[in-house]
């Protein structure tokens, strides 16, 4: 079985918001730091822990990803924005330190744009949204849902231990069929932002862009497009790290907790 993802110092919550059940981790004490995960969490959040040295790390969990209900309504990442502003107010989170994670970093620079006095200080880590040159190996939405933990890292055996043991485990799979629902229904017909980058002008707080170097979901050219129109931020990458380079190198972790404080 997959080792326990959540550690044991988060508080685990529950809000309803706007009827739908939202799970929310929390722990440390500070300044908020909210993390906005990419298109599944399964990984667990273990990379976060020394945030909470620091700040009061929240983690909300999408709907429609892991533990939290889900709303065939919510269709698209306009409708998540909205989400999370009714569930920061329900929380009493006036401002943040905000850090999204692949869809999560899409949610995030769009949460910026449109409520950027909200947003003390915004991390981007390797996120989707906008369409490079360079490609992904394949198509999430039509990859079976047991190849793609291989393309998210450089080094397999740091998530090893969160997969089953049988890579075709029905309630693991269950669950991972549940989130490429969700991601089908935000992303299929739009798979990218075509409208996002004539507004990321409205980023004007302290960003910083971070990739992992050998991540072969997002190449990391793709950021690029970001430094294009988020000239002022700061860049940093991250050799043999992938997609999941949050997960892959404690080097990542820290520059982010430099960064935010």
């Amino acid at each position: 079985m997959p080792a326990q993802p959540i550690p044991a110092q988060f508080k685990r919550e529950t809000h309803t918001i706007n009827g739908v059940k939202t799970i929310v981790l929390t722990a440390g004490k500070g300044e908020p730091l909210v993390f906005l995960h990419g298109a599944g969490i399964w990984h667990g959040i273990n990379f976060a822990l020394p945030w909470t040295e620091k700040f009061r790390v929240i983690v909300p969990f999408h709907p429609g990803f892991a533990e939290s209900g889900d709303d065939p309504a919510m269709n698209d990442m306009h409708d998540y924005v909205m989400h999370y502003l009714d569930l920061f107010d329900a929380l009493g989170v006036a401002k943040m330190r905000l850090v999204g994670f692949s869809l999560g970093g899409w949610l995030a620079a769009k949460f910026a744009v449109a409520h950027g006095d909200r947003v003390a200080r915004l991390v981007l880590v390797g996120p989707a949204g906008l369409r490079g040159k360079e490609r992904p190996q394949g198509d999430v939405l039509s990859l079976p849902p047991e190849q793609i933990p291989a393309l998210l890292v450089f080094n397999f055996d740091v998530i090893k231990p969160y997969l089953p043991e049988n890579p075709k485990d029905l309630d693991f799979m269950g669950e991972r069929y549940r989130e490429g629902g969700t991601l089908a229904r935000l992303l299929w017909e739009n798979p990218y932002d075509h409208k996002l980058p004539r507004y990321l002008h409205r980023i004007t707080m302290p960003t910083l862009l971070l990739w992992g170097e050998d991540d072969k979901l997002l190449p990391v050219k793709t950021a690029e497009l970001w430094r294009q129109h988020l000239p002022k931020a700061e860049f940093k990458t991250f050799k043999g790290a992938g997609h999941l380079v949050l997960d892959e190198k404690r080097e990542a972790v820290d520059a982010v907790a430099r960064f935010l404080s």
